[in-house]
C-alpha cells in the first residue's frame, strides 16, 4: 500500500463513527464500575481503620504524674504492638486520653465521650476508686471492656455483674490490706496498729479489708479515723490514734492528704512508722510532704530497680528513647503506673486478636482465651477467667520509699542511706 493510501486508511478509521453503546448499557456499566470502585475503597479504608482505646485519667493536679505514668506505659505497648504489624491482621491501635480530674461526675462524662462519640473498643481506667466505680456500671451496661491499671478498690472488679466488663492489672485493696498489717507487724512489730483512712468509697474498701485482715490474726485496730481529701490538717484525728495507743499507723489516701498527715505529725512531734497503701507514689509527694515523707513504706507491684528482664531491658530502653527526662530507673516514677499499664495494655491487644473482632463482648470472651504471656511484672499464665478478673495476686507486691525524690524497694533504699 502507497503511503497515501495508509493515510487515507487511517483517516478514514479515524472519522468513520463507532457505534456507540445504549445509555442503558452504559448506565449498567458505570454501575458496576462505581460498586468495584466503592468496594476498594471501603476494603482499603476498613484495614486502614484504627482501633481505638480510650484512658480516663488524672492529667492534671496532684496526681496528674500518674496519669502521665499510665500514658506512658500505654504508649510503649501500643509503639511495640504497632511496629508489630498491630492488632487483627494490621490495623493499628490508637490511644485516646480524656481527664477525670480525679472526679467521678468528670471521669463517667469522660467515659461516656470516648464510648459514644470516639467509639473505643476498650476502655481504659486510671486512678481514683471513686471515679472507677462510677464508670463501672456504664461499661457494664454498655458491654465496652473497662481495664484497670491502677485504682485498687476490691468492687471495682468484684461487682456483681454477670456478664463481667472489669479487668484489671492492678493491686486489689483486700490482698493488699493484708499485705499490710503483715508487713507493719513484721517490719515494726506493731501490736496496735492505728487506721487513717480518706473518707470515701476507697477508704471504706479498705477500712472493711484491714479490719477483715485483723480478725483473722485475732485482733483489731487500736482505732479507726477518717479525713477528707481536701483536709489541711490531719491532727485531731492523730491525737485520737495516739491516746489510743497505735504504735503504727496504716495510711490510705492519694497524694494530698497523705502528704497532709506527714506535715500533722510534724507539728505534733509524733515519729510512729506509717504504712501505706500506694496512694503517696501518685504525684508531687515529697514536695508537699516535706522531708519526713521518706518515712511512709508503700505498696507496689513493680520496680525497675534489681535483676532485669529481656522485657524490662526493652521497655526502659523505649522510655530513654521516647522521653528525654528518663535517663534510667531512677527517672520511671511511678514505676507502678507505668508496669501496670504497659501489661494491661499488651494483654488486652492479645484478648482483641483472641476475640478475632472489635466487639466488647468477643473482647471479654478473649481475655480468658490468653494463654501465655511474657509480660514486664511476671510470666502471665492464664491470667483471666470467668471468676478471675484480677491478674496480679499478693506475690507480685513489693514495698518503697521515696529517696531523693524517688521512688525505691526498700532493701534498695535502706543501702542508698547506708551508703551516705
Amino acid at each position: 500500500m502507497s503511503a497515501s493510501a495508509r493515510q487515507n486508511a487511517v483517516g478514514a478509521a479515524i472519522t468513520t463513527p463507532v457505534a456507540a453503546p445504549s445509555r442503558r448499557r452504559w448506565l449498567r456499566v458505570s454501575a458496576v464500575a462505581l460498586a468495584a470502585a466503592t468496594l476498594c475503597v471501603s476494603a482499603a479504608g476498613y484495614a486502614a481503620d484504627t482501633v481505638k482505646i480510650g484512658l480516663v485519667t488524672a492529667l492534671s493536679g496532684q496526681s496528674a504524674r500518674a496519669g502521665e505514668a499510665l500514658t506512658r506505659g500505654m504508649t510503649i505497648a501500643i509503639d511495640e504492638i504497632n511496629a508489630s504489624g498491630g492488632v487483627l491482621g494490621g490495623r493499628k491501635l490508637e490511644l485516646v486520653r480524656r481527664d477525670d480530674e480525679g472526679n467521678p461526675a468528670k471521669g463517667v462524662l469522660a467515659a461516656r465521650e470516648l464510648i459514644y462519640k470516639d467509639k473505643v473498643a476498650v476502655l481504659f481506667g486510671g486512678l481514683d476508686t471513686p471515679v472507677s466505680m462510677a464508670i463501672v456500671p456504664i461499661a457494664n451496661q454498655e458491654k465496652v471492656p473497662f481495664m484497670g491499671p491502677w485504682a485498687a478498690g476490691t468492687p471495682i472488679t468484684h461487682n456483681g455483674a454477670n456478664p463481667n466488663y472489669v479487668f484489671r492489672v492492678s493491686a486489689v485493696d483486700e490482698i493488699v490490706d493484708g499485705a499490710m498489717v503483715s508487713y507493719a507487724q513484721q517490719t515494726f512489730g506493731a501490736k496496735k496498729l492505728g487506721l487513717i483512712l480518706v473518707n470515701n468509697p476507697w477508704g471504706e474498701s479498705n477500712e472493711k479489708g484491714i479490719v477483715a485482715a485483723l480478725t483473722a490474726k485475732g485482733t483489731k485496730p487500736a482505732a479507726v479515723e477518717k479525713f477528707e481529701a481536701n483536709d489541711v490538717d490531719v491532727t485531731p484525728q492523730l491525737g485520737r490514734l495516739k491516746a489510743a495507743g497505735a504504735d503504727t499507723l496504716l495510711m490510705v489516701g492519694n497524694v494530698g492528704p497523705s502528704a497532709q498527715v506527714v506535715k500533722s505529725l510534724d507539728r505534733m512531734g509524733w515519729k510512729v512508722p506509717i504504712v501505706s497503701h500506694w496512694g503517696p507514689a501518685g504525684g508531687r509527694f515529697t514536695e508537699l510532704a516535706g522531708p519526713n515523707a521518706k518515712t511512709v513504706h508503700f505498696v507496689q507491684t513493680y520496680s525497675f530497680f534489681g535483676a532485669t528482664s529481656p522485657v524490662s531491658t526493652r521497655v526502659v530502653a523505649a522510655l530513654k528513647a521516647k522521653y528525654p527526662d528518663i535517663k534510667g530507673p531512677d527517672d520511671i516514677t511511678p514505676a507502678v503506673g507505668v508496669a501496670n499499664a504497659y501489661d494491661a495494655m499488651r494483654l488486652t491487644a492479645l484478648a482483641i486478636d483472641r476475640a478475632g473482632s472489635t466487639s466488647g463482648d468477643a473482647i471479654r470472651t478473649g481475655f480468658y482465651k490468653i494463654d501465655r504471656y511474657e509480660g514486664l511484672i511476671k510470666t502471665y499464665v492464664k491470667p483471666f477467667s470467668e471468676q478471675q478478673h484480677d491478674a496480679l495476686s499478693a506475690q507480685d507486691y513489693v514495698w518503697a520509699q521515696f529517696i531523693d525524690n524517688r521512688i525505691v524497694p526498700v532493701a534498695a533504699a535502706g543501702a542508698k542511706v547506708a551508703a551516705k
